[in-house]
């Protein structure tokens, strides 16, 4: 008995109808929109935590205010970034922590050679203050990122034998400072996110994100410049040298 022919393209456009589109499109999507350089500097600047007005990443990436209201009108619609209004003002921020970590990632993997020095006194001042330390999305990165968490896995409070894990020891470590541990959603407690200045894995996730807000409430850190650098406060040194035993920060 014959059997009706098959055409995959059929199926392929009624199971797209039914479950809105297939992964490899979802994936070339989100591909498209990283792939303008305008968007991905807009992704970039973001990975500070802050929300952004159109105004001022426009002002950031150096295109006209209705060139950088198309471009984020993408970004919203295809779910990388999230639109927050207050008054008559627009703030857009990235969607949330697996979008800043998808960035992130993306940018340690294209991340210039070591030996690539910047062409500009500026250029070089804000690339230094960059991988001195500063915020990737809503956690610690840079040497400061990677000083904390070898403190963390010297004194056993995490693990790393087997990808991150904190210990009963690190959970009460959080506890007898005051920070809260607030388990939402499919976040991990804590994720090993890859340096892109240092080449190493520093503490992200639930974690990751509550030690570095409690460092900038508690003034142990302070921002710098308009960038996502920061740096570490003498009151920071202190508390940190107190609490986990850190001398030392590598420069």
């Amino acid at each position: 008995m014959a059997h009706p022919s098959h055409n995959p393209s059929q199926n392929d456009s009624h199971n797209d109808s039914q479950t809105g589109s297939s992964p490899a499109r979802r994936l070339a999507a989100l591909a498209t929109l990283l792939a303008d350089e305008t968007r991905a500097s807009f992704c970039l600047a973001l990975l500070d935590g802050r929300a952004w007005t159109a105004g001022e990443l426009a002002r950031h990436a150096r295109v006209a205010p209705s060139t950088a209201s198309e471009h984020l009108g993408k970004l919203v619609a295809g779910g990388l970034l999230a639109e927050e209004r207050q008054g008559r003002h627009r703030y857009v921020r990235l969607a949330d922590a697996a979008m800043a970590h998808l960035v992130e990632d993306l940018a340690a993997h294209v991340a210039p050679p070591a030996d690539e020095r910047p062409r500009t006194l500026r250029a070089a001042n804000a690339s230094s203050a960059m991988a001195r330390g500063r915020t990737c999305y809503d956690h610690l990165a840079g040497r400061i990122g990677i000083v904390i968490t070898d403190a963390m896995t010297e004194r056993g409070l995490l693990r790393q034998d087997a990808g991150f894990a904190l210990t009963d020891a690190g959970v009460g470590w959080f506890g007898a400072l005051g920070i809260p541990l607030q388990r939402t959603g499919r976040r991990p407690l804590v994720r090993a996110c890859l340096d892109w200045t240092e080449r190493r894995p520093h503490l992200a996730g639930i974690a990751g994100a509550a030690l570095c807000g409690h460092a900038l409430d508690a003034g142990w850190c302070v921002r710098i410049g308009s960038e996502r650098a920061v740096k570490v406060t003498a009151e920071g040194e202190r508390a940190l040298r107190e609490t986990l035993g850190v001398v030392e920060w590598g420069g």
